[in-house]
């Protein structure tokens, strides 16, 4: 793993995983045009969330038995052919099933991940795979002012458009210059599917920082799918202002890095907790008075940010230690559960929104991570 080809991992992580996010911010723009209520306009984020899990149980394995790189640029090409199609989407059912064919396709980006750890050696690679998940990271923080800017001035079909571009480009840059891998193990697909439940069974560990960073990524979907709500409805705030602000939640990326010097020295345990304390703090910052409610939300995102990237680069550097030759199904397994927990989040946004302001979304985005708290110490204390 060299320097460059590491640069290039992280680059390649962050514009494949901002497909996930782009439609996020600009849900308020797509349901109107698509037929689409204000309750059920979340399902845009959620039905990709829900995606996207699919495609990490069920395609990400595949990482384990068959040529790496053939099998990204396959789900990659996809990927820019579903970003194509809801860029044309005019009705309700197409603009979902693209949805979630957009979140089942980006998953290339979590054999980009084991495939980093599997190529680094032991003593470096919690700071190879933070870096690389520092760049995953901002892609996800930067998608959403990209997404409100471009939505702002050329409307929200012409985000899609963009993204399918930049996967068409994605596409031709790992073809050229990302390494072959061919993996060791012999199976079945049938056998390897079979192998999820016998891995989820065998590694308390797995188990246990699923759950954590499940809660934790359900807060974190539920901030900044309701935000630009808040921030539109409640100060007036326009697309490109929105844009501002979710990129000062892009801050939050250096969480990564230096959570994977810190696994490499030996502190998981104590970043970990912090992480977990960190995140329903950030939520109650948001209650501040409404003069300065606006500076309050940003700095929730960023905390929110940092807690949430720090715990997730921590539970990866855990789990790629548990078996080398499984590497590829272990990620499928942990962000499985990650996802299906910001899905959850997600599609609760607009509901509880819609119900009770921003007091209803601070109540479960702080009461979220608390629980992971609460199980991580028990956990920690019971060994």
């Amino acid at each position: 793993m060299t320097q460059g080809l590491i640069a290039l991992f992280a680059f390649c992580c962050g514009a494949i995983v901002a497909n996930i996010y782009y439609a996020q911010p600009i849900i308020d723009l797509i349901a109107p045009e698509v037929g689409l209520s204000a309750h059920g306009a979340s399902l845009i984020v959620s039905l990709t969330q829900i995606g996207y899990a699919v495609g990490l149980l069920f395609l990400v394995p595949l990482a384990d038995l068959l040529e790496n790189r053939r099998l990204m640029l396959a789900t990659a090409a996809l990927s820019a052919l579903a970003l194509a199609a809801t860029s044309l989407a005019t009705s309700a059912t197409a603009l979902l099933a693209m949805s979630l064919l957009i979140g089942f396709t980006s998953v290339s980006v979590q054999m980009l991940i084991p495939l980093a750890a599997h190529l680094a050696p032991e003593h470096i690679r919690g700071r190879v795979v933070g870096t690389i998940m520092g760049g995953l990271l901002l892609g996800i923080l930067l998608a959403r002012p990209l997404s409100s800017l471009i939505a702002d001035h050329f409307g929200w079909r012409a985000v899609f458009m963009v993204a399918a571009a930049v996967m068409v480009a994605i596409i031709a840059i790992m073809a050229r210059t990302m390494p072959r891998r061919l993996p060791d193990h012999r199976a079945s697909y049938g056998q390897l599917l079979l192998s999820l439940y016998h891995l989820m069974a065998r590694f308390a560990a797995l188990r246990q920082r699923a759950l954590y960073q499940g809660l934790m990524f359900g807060a974190f979907s539920l901030f900044w799918t309701a935000v630009p709500l808040e921030l539109s409805r409640q100060h007036g705030l326009s697309q490109s202002q929105i844009a501002i602000f979710a990129l000062v939640g892009a801050i939050g990326a250096v969480a990564a890095p230096i959570a994977g010097r810190l696994a490499d020295a030996g502190h998981t345990a104590r970043a970990s907790f912090m992480a977990m304390a960190l995140a329903p703090v950030a939520f109650w910052i948001g209650l501040v008075h409404p003069a300065y409610s606006v500076v309050a939300l940003a700095i929730t995102g960023v905390l929110l940010d940092f807690a949430v990237q720090m715990n997730m680069v921590l539970g990866q550097r855990t789990i790629y230690a548990l078996d080398a030759n499984s590497r590829g199904r272990l990620n499928a397994l942990y962000m499985t559960s990650i996802f299906i927990g910001g899905a959850v989040g997600s599609s609760l946004a607009s509901s509880l929104y819609e119900s009770g302001g921003w007091g209803y979304i601070v109540a479960l985005g702080s009461a979220l991570p608390l629980l992971a708290l609460a199980c991580f110490t028990f956990n920690s204390r019971r060994r």
